[in-house]
């Protein structure tokens, strides 16, 4: 080729071919950002993981109740070495010998909410996260706390609950989906820390807010192994009168207006994979119940959270009670119960699937 034609190609196409380069390193670069730092022990992690994968089941609901009510029973700063051996064999159960989560803890210090009384200079929540592949920066989180009230060993309020969510991470040890899934055990829900900054929830969701986090989806477990087919076993809560049905039946998803989208796809998943009842609604938070519990720690800091419950005070007559004991509980209906709370998890971490 001559010269004189070689210089016109140029001057046209290396300014296209560098502004090609630029765009392919422009776009390489953010899904390298999506996808979160690369760490090359995570595939080995992940694989292990995978290993302790186990479907939900009522024998390892009832086996985890009971070591957590029966062998530990009622945990609370004022027992505080029984909190101490929940949060170590909630740690254990989770982690890496067992199902292969790295478990972080997030300590935090105890102030003036409770000054009269001794206890402990710090107590901590424990998190676990499944790493997500294509959208890893958004985060779906599955909470629950594991205090009781004191003088209760605390089956349904919450045992329920932190062994549904352990069992929804067993199900998908190992297993990434598109968005993270981040699993909480929340301490200190319960008075007289509840609605306070030392409830563990709302320590979680200030950090969220200030790591500018992208919390798309937050789940509380609180209360999920009580129903009931008889007349007139659910009441209803102040303002919600003739809006709820009067059998005990079904489960209820609770958010706030801002959040009404999250219980209405939780609604969807959950009764066509589960065949259990669900009510759904965006509620105000004056109504009692409405925001008790760690979902509303969420609420404060704008993330959309949801509650999924049995309605607790408002069906369980063990509620706070020495006698909310694991057999109180229908563990049959408890494992379905799970089952369809992990698709609803499955599918707010695949959007579009």
């Amino acid at each position: 080729m001559k010269p004189q034609k070689l210089f016109p190609i140029l001057l046209v196409g290396l300014p296209a071919g560098l502004l090609f380069i630029g765009v392919l390193a422009m776009v390489n670069s953010h899904i390298q950002k999506s996808k979160g730092p690369e760490d090359p022990n995570e595939a080995i992690r992940l694989e292990a993981a995978a290993l302790n994968r186990r479907p939900v089941n009522r024998e390892t609901l009832e086996m985890h109740l009971r070591t957590l009510c029966e062998k530990i029973g009622e945990r609370h700063v004022g027992k505080i070495e029984n909190l101490e051996k929940a949060a170590f064999w909630i740690e254990s159960t989770l982690g890496p010998t067992n199902l292969g989560y790295v478990v972080k803890r997030e300590e935090y210090e105890l102030g003036t909410s409770q000054p009269d009384a001794e206890q402990p200079d710090r107590v901590r929540n424990l998190v676990a996260e499944l790493p997500g592949r294509s959208l890893r920066d958004e985060i779906v989180i599955v909470g629950a706390h594991y205090d009781t009230v004191p003088g209760c060993p605390g089956a349904n309020d919450n045992g329920t609950g932190l062994v549904g969510l352990i069992s929804i991470a067993q199900a998908l040890a190992g297993e990434q989906q598109e968005r993270t899934i981040r699993f909480v055990a929340f301490v200190n829900e319960e008075p007289p820390y509840f609605q306070t900054d030392e409830m563990g929830s709302r320590v979680h969701a200030r950090g969220c807010a200030d790591r500018e986090e992208n919390i798309v989806a937050m789940i509380s477990l609180d209360g999920i192994g009580h129903f009931s087919d008889e007349a007139d076993s659910q009441k209803a809560p102040p303002g919600l009168e003739g809006q709820i049905p009067t059998v005990g039946n079904f489960l209820a998803l609770v958010a706030n207006e801002n959040s009404r989208f999250l219980a209405d796809q939780a609604k969807t998943v959950f009764e066509a994979t589960s065949g259990v009842p669900a009510v759904a609604g965006g509620f105000p938070e004056s109504i009692p119940g409405v925001g008790w519990s760690d979902h509303w720690s969420f609420w404060q800091e704008g993330f959309p959270a949801v509650m999924a419950t049995d309605t607790i005070p408002f069906r369980y007559e063990h509620y706070h009670k020495p006698t909310d004991t694991v057999d109180q509980l229908d563990f049959e209906q408890l494992e379905t119960v799970v089952k369809g709370l992990e698709e609803v998890v499955r599918a707010w971490a695949n959007p579009g699937s």
